[in-house]
């Protein structure tokens, strides 16, 4: 019977089914559309079609890249300001995602075992409502005679973001990166709480007990053994708001201004505004590589993480 198993073809393998089946799902759905991405960035745009970069003549093969798009975004200002604005934004996220979200993630892990699938439901409790419905509303709640942000006013909030320039007038709470960043924060602030909440859940609290007896003390027990142990979770966690932000359109549109202007909205304007589909290509390319670099460093960490564990 062993025998007749390891006569077997590989891909009839349980194994290989459950690796291929992922792959060929990036490969379909993620490579493959990229690489149509990257060839319409390098490619010529006619009046509604694109120049083969190819071509086979008198039975010579040419290969013809555009890179002037490439040259364009390295020399405009106006892409690299919107890079990092993105960037910037996506990172002041993440950090605050951090923040909030560690204390909220700790407290689940460290409740009652009755108490923690009603504390997971409230996590998971916002998506249940359309995500275009709670960017809306944090709109009427801003704005003007909005119940939060009157009661920013009322409290002097808005004296202290403008201290801080988060606002540009105070009382103006709309159209400003106070408002994306908070927009943000609220949308994604579920993506950094679950991957923690799943690595503090799973810590062995006798860790916690020995670093008592041996004399530490709360501060220096949660700082040398809780957080270097849920470091898998803050990076899982940091990546799942970090890349999403970088590319977010329909926040920076609806809650922020030209104070604001983000990626997202840049190859919306290239796309559809100027119809320059080529242009748009290149600034998603350079887009989805600058997300590339988190990603490989996520990648590293997990397998630095896994041989350790070995």
């Amino acid at each position: 019977m062993n025998q007749l198993l390891a006569l077997r073809p590989a891909w009839l393998n349980g194994r290989f089914a459950v690796i291929a089946v992922p792959f060929a799902f990036l490969l379909a759905f993620f490579l493959f559309p990229f690489f149509i991405v990257g060839k319409i960035s390098v490619s010529e745009m006619e009046v509604v079609t694109f120049k083969d970069v190819i071509t086979l003549k008198d039975g010579v093969l040419q290969l013809t890249l555009k890179l002037s798009n490439y040259v364009f975004i390295t020399q405009d200002a106006l892409y690299f300001k919107t890079y990092l604005a993105s960037i910037r934004y996506a990172l002041v996220t993440t950090v605050l995602c951090l923040f909030i979200g560690y204390p909220f993630a700790y407290f689940m892990a460290r409740a009652k075992p009755t108490v923690q699938p009603a504390l997971l439901m409230l996590v998971m409790l916002p998506f249940w409502t359309s995500f275009l419905l709670r960017v809306y509303a944090w709109r009427g709640l801003l704005s003007e005679h909005g119940w939060v942000a009157d009661l920013l006013i009322a409290t002097g909030a808005d004296q202290v973001l403008y201290a801080m320039g988060a606002i540009s007038t105070p009382g103006k709470l709309m159209h400003t990166p106070f408002s994306l960043v908070l927009g943000m924060t609220y949308t994604y602030l579920p993506f950094m709480i679950l991957p923690l909440y799943g690595t503090l859940a799973k810590m062995d609290l006798r860790l916690l007990e020995a670093a008592a007896d041996l004399g530490a003390t709360t501060f220096v027990a949660f700082w040398k053994i809780t957080v270097p142990l849920s470091k898998a979770g803050i990076i899982a966690g940091s990546m799942l708001v970090f890349i999403p932000c970088v590319g977010e359109f329909v926040i920076p549109e609806l809650l922020g201004g030209p104070e604001t202007l983000m990626i997202g909205r840049v190859l919306w304007d290239e796309f559809f505004s100027n119809n320059d589909w080529p242009m748009a290509s290149s600034v998603a390319v350079v887009m989805v590589l600058l997300i590339i670099v988190p990603l490989a460093i996520f990648n590293k960490y997990q397998a630095e993480a896994q041989e350790a564990s070995k």
